[in-house]
């Protein structure tokens, strides 16, 4: 981990130092100190996703008690799975990490630091995920507060080590957590939180998955193994580009970062070339183009979505479209699409029945599909996850530049929320598997008339697709495990 003023070798001033001690001092006076606390872990099968996963959860044992096994007894080829959930995005990578895993024989313990709300580091992380959904939806609601706050902030304010030695300092206060952990266990963080803590908690073989396209300090975990998706961000972090002020940073050494490409779940990935084949033979077909619209937490761009709906009516009625609608585990989105789209009202609800979701998903890859469906899931693991089932029958993702940017479909992204998920947008563009951003509701829309009119648009997509798995581009979520299992001597082999 950092010591002192240093990050990488890179020394700030100590007034950096005693302002990030200080904000640790607060966060600990308002939400506690365990540091003398031990905690005890059970684990449960993931009734969700286990049988497409084989995640197993931890839990604290004395929360739940009634529903766990009597003692923690890690499987032999076992694999941590670091996370918070904050968003669906570090869940969604998580699920990738998961699934990777478990193809390569092992067992993936989810450990989500959010849901041990009775620690002082859930507290903590409940409380900033808080703010930062409440960020989100000012963005979107106020362009003054987006423009001179937002955007910066996630762009420019992540970016300096400064911050990151603030962050660096809070995660002590989530170490406890990991004393009951085997230290030598492969553990992969996606997020930087759940990554500094393993590493003050005295975890081993900690790899730090980066989510982002665009370098910031942020995002450092000093100690771990950090794998990026793409060469830019390689470049970026490796030269810590800009995160010192004007200074010239001193590099990552090699041994500390690597790039792995795109983070996407195994079931996905071994059916990239089936998946886009079918999709180029609908298109050739002149069949009804399927759009999968997916729509975050947070509560940002809810006129932009309602636009998108609103201009795939038409397009649904002449059976030129389909539209697919995954409103995740927020209830309050569907009484207000409802609200404001009537027409709504005819579509097809898949509501709080797993079993059926994943039929439908599943049936959809080769049959027909009509209409309108909508799917909400209470569970936030069928929330997220059935983005995923619906993917493989689906033609296009509807999603703004974030962690969806990087899946192996072809993509129209729709404004970004932060600053820092514009360069998802660019990555996804050059390689050809989605659109440019496009920044207003004119501009989506015009996206989706050509996408329906130009069967090009979408052939070529999934021709760009093919090309890029045939060169490992969306293999990141088999490396990253890799690393943590063979630790750095993985990358002294390359």
């Amino acid at each position: 981990m950092s010591e002192g003023n240093f990050i990488f070798g890179n020394e700030l001033g100590k007034r950096d130092m005693k302002k990030a001690v200080r904000n640790k001092t607060r966060l600990m006076k308002r939400f506690g100190d365990g540091s003398n606390l031990d905690f005890s872990y059970g684990v449960m099968k993931n009734e969700s996703l286990f049988d497409y996963l084989g995640i197993k959860e931890l839990f604290i044992q004395e929360a739940h008690q009634s529903d766990l096994e009597k003692s923690i007894e890690f499987d032999p080829k076992s694999l941590i799975v670091g996370n918070i959930r904050m968003g669906y995005g570090h869940y969604r990578i998580s699920m990738a990490i998961a699934s990777c895993a478990n193809h390569l024989g092992y067992t993936p313990y989810w450990m989500d630091l959010n849901s041990f709300r009775e620690t002082t580091g859930g507290r903590i992380i409940n409380h900033l995920n808080g703010l930062y959904s409440l960020g989100s939806r000012l963005s979107d609601k106020y362009a003054i507060f987006n423009r001179f706050y937002w955007e910066p902030l996630n762009s420019e304010g992540f970016k300096k080590l400064a911050y990151n030695m603030t962050d660096q300092e809070m995660t002590r206060l989530m170490a406890p957590l990991y004393k009951a952990i085997p230290k030598s266990l492969p553990y992969v963080a996606t997020h930087v939180w759940p990554s500094q803590a393993a590493l003050h908690g005295g975890m081993t073989n900690v790899v730090n998955v980066i989510p982002d396209n665009w370098p910031m300090a942020l995002h450092l975990s000093e100690g771990a193994i950090h794998t990026v998706q793409t060469p830019s961000s390689y470049f970026g972090y490796r030269t810590l580009k800009g995160m010192n002020r004007k200074n010239i940073c001193k590099p990552m050494d090699k041994k500390d970062i690597a790039y792995v490409g795109h983070y996407v779940d195994h079931e996905l990935v071994e059916h990239i070339d089936e998946d886009c084949q079918r999709r180029i033979d609908r298109r050739k077909k002149d069949q009804p183009l399927r759009f999968l619209l997916t729509v975050g937490g947070a509560g940002a761009q809810k006129d932009m979505i309602a636009g998108i709906i609103n201009h795939l009516l038409p397009l649904i009625e002449a059976k030129k479209a389909v539209l697919l609608i995954n409103i995740g585990d927020h209830s309050k989105v569907w009484e207000e699409m409802k609200a404001s789209i009537p027409k709504l009202s005819r579509a097809k609800l898949h509501f709080n029945d797993w079993d059926e979701t994943a039929r439908f998903a599943e049936s959809g890859i080769d049959g027909d599909l009509q209409g309108i469906h909508v799917f909400y899931h209470d569970n936030i693991f069928q929330a997220v996850y059935s983005t995923n089932l619906l993917m493989r029958a689906s033609d296009v993702l509807v999603t703004k530049p974030s962690e969806l940017s990087f899946y192996p479909i072809p993509k129209l992204l729709i404004k970004r929320v932060g600053g820092h998920e514009a360069y998802g947008a660019l990555r996804a563009s050059e390689i050809g598997d989605g659109t440019l951003e496009c920044e207003n509701l004119g501009l989506a829309k015009q996206m989706i008339d050509l996408m329906v009119q130009d069967n090009d648009i979408c052939i070529e997509m999934c021709h760009n697709i093919k090309k890029a798995h045939s060169i490992g581009i969306y293999n990141g979520g088999y490396e990253a495990v890799r690393l943590a299992i063979n630790g750095r001597q993985e990358l002294e082999s390359e």
